[in-house]
């Protein structure tokens, strides 16, 4: 198109440039009326060639945004096609998600509870399953002594409670957990942990190092109840050591705060006919918690130097009614330090502990009982300056009950726990501590639980420089006479 509009413009500049050049006036065989007519003819030619030019240029653009869109689409469809194919293999079975990630029932037996939902056909074969839990709360708390609030679900220290009254409303944890079968024998559990409460960082509970996810729990899992009794675990997992279990919706167990364990390690496990038997091999040095066996007079876990056993027996006392009795022992607990004591410090030497505990189990209702205590007295409950108060072994123990029923139609649990921590001798001001709590919990979907507690604690005796070191010779920030008073309500909801 552009090489004739080139063409027809050069004749007409030729047609010119001969008459001017032949007596210097245009030729009267081409008039000027004959020249301007030619030339708006030319223009006319000139306007079409370009519309028609402009339509060739659209249909081409046209038709390349026409293949560039079904190019993205295809890709698109590719993409969702990959996405529900792995929609395929991810599941979710929300009865077992909160089984899971209930931190306050089968604390231990994780494990176990996995391979009996293999067992009975609620984890399908080489299938992923996808698990999650929020625990939202709103509490507010009273004290008798400022700065001293000794509720232990979340860090009691002036660095996180002021004053004499304090108040929240905040998210308390999050979970995600992956649960994979691969066959018939093997299965991997990994679950992340959000919990700005309880965290261990520094700062408050919106600094940054206390806001950060950790992987809680992550192991491989060998085991088929259907064919063998025997399984074994491989990772980071519960301490066999205790029930530590609690019957209130929320709040934990002292015996938990005090002794439940958390570790790297391989744990070995039997289960048939009510008999249960676990033997975890634990990494020494001063573990993610409750547990430390001295490497080289060191909290380095270089050495798998550490253990712990469990047994409990289960038998039917009635048609309805279910008896479980155990024990536990672990070579190395987390009270061998000394003076003063602070968190994942080294131990000189190691201090084992003992656990006995039982549970009765009713159509709608549950009773349990537990102790546990050290082999040999924690030197870290002495302090020098105060020489009156010797050291002392370290003892936990908790009694509670739970009665179900319905309230407006809606299953729910009404629990009493109390649990105390001994952590030195009477009369110290570490004394000890205790802890009453009233709860409430409705259920108003299986994996969807709506709370309510009262909680009160008498003493203030936190393990960190629990018998002093902190204030100055001669002083502990423990007290006997703090009592704190809580009411809090929440709510935690599983997939």
């Amino acid at each position: 198109m552009n090489n004739r509009l080139k063409l027809s413009s050069t004749l007409v500049l030729l047609a010119l440039g001969a008459n001017v050049s032949a007596g210097g006036n245009i030729s009267a065989s081409v008039t000027i009326e004959e020249l301007a007519a030619k030339l708006d003819q030319i223009s006319k030619e000139n306007a079409e060639l370009r519309q028609r030019l402009n339509k060739i240029e659209n249909v081409t653009n046209e038709q390349t945004s026409s293949i560039k869109e079904v190019q993205e689409n295809q890709v698109a469809v590719v993409k969702a096609s990959k996405f529900i194919n792995l929609l395929k293999v991810v599941s979710f079975n929300n009865k077992y998600g909160y089984a899971m990630l209930d931190p306050n029932q089968r604390i231990h037996s994780k494990q176990r509870l996995l391979l009996e939902n293999k067992k009975a056909g609620n984890l399908s074969a080489n299938s992923l399953y996808l698990s999650g839990a929020v625990t939202g709360i709103a509490n507010a708390q009273k004290s008798n002594t400022e700065d001293k609030f000794g509720w232990l679900m979340r860090h009691p220290t002036s660095n996180n409670q002021r004053t004499k009254t304090s108040s929240e409303a905040v998210i308390h944890s999050t979970q995600l957990a992956f649960t994979a079968n691969l066959g018939d024998w093997t299965s991997a559990y990994m679950e992340l942990l959000y919990s700005p409460e309880q965290s261990f960082g520094a700062g408050t509970n919106v600094a940054i190092s206390r806001n950060l996810t950790q992987v809680r729990r992550g192991y491989v899992l060998f085991g088929n109840l259907n064919k063998s009794p025997f399984y074994a675990s491989l990772g980071k997992m519960a301490i066999p050591f205790g029930l530590t279990d609690s019957v209130s919706p929320f709040t934990g167990s002292t015996v938990w705060h005090t002794f439940g364990g958390l570790a790297n390690g391989l744990n070995t496990g039997y289960t048939k006919d009510g008999l249960n038997i676990n033997v975890m091999f634990v990494q020494g040095g001063a573990q993610f918690r409750s547990a430390n066996v001295p490497v080289d007079k060191s909290s380095t876990p270089s050495k798998l130097n550490n253990f712990a056993m469990d047994a409990n027996y289960t038998f039917n006392v009635t048609a309805d009614t279910d008896f479980l009795v155990g024990a536990s022992y672990i070579k190395g607990s987390a009270y061998c330090q000394s003076f003063p004591v602070t968190h994942f410090s080294a131990c000189n030497e190691r201090n084992a502990a003992y656990d006995t505990y039982v549970r009765l189990d009713g159509k709608n209702w549950q009773l349990k009982a537990e102790v546990a205590q050290t082999v040999d007295k924690w030197p870290g409950s002495f302090n020098p300056t105060i020489p009156e108060h010797g050291a002392t072994k370290v003892t936990s123990f908790d009694v509670g009950g739970k009665y179900n029923s319905k309230l407006l139609g809606i299953p729910t649990d009404y629990s009493l726990e109390f649990s105390r921590f001994d952590a030195g001798p009477s009369g110290a001001p570490w004394e000890k501590q205790d802890q009453w709590v009233l709860g409430l919990a409705s259920f108003i979907t299986p994996s969807t639980k709506l709370f309510a507690e009262y909680i009160h604690t008498a003493g203030y005796a936190p393990l960190n420089f629990v018998s002093g070191g902190n204030l100055g010779d001669g002083v502990s920030w423990s007290t006997q006479d703090a009592k704190s008073d809580v009411l809090t309500i929440g709510a935690n909801v599983a997939f």
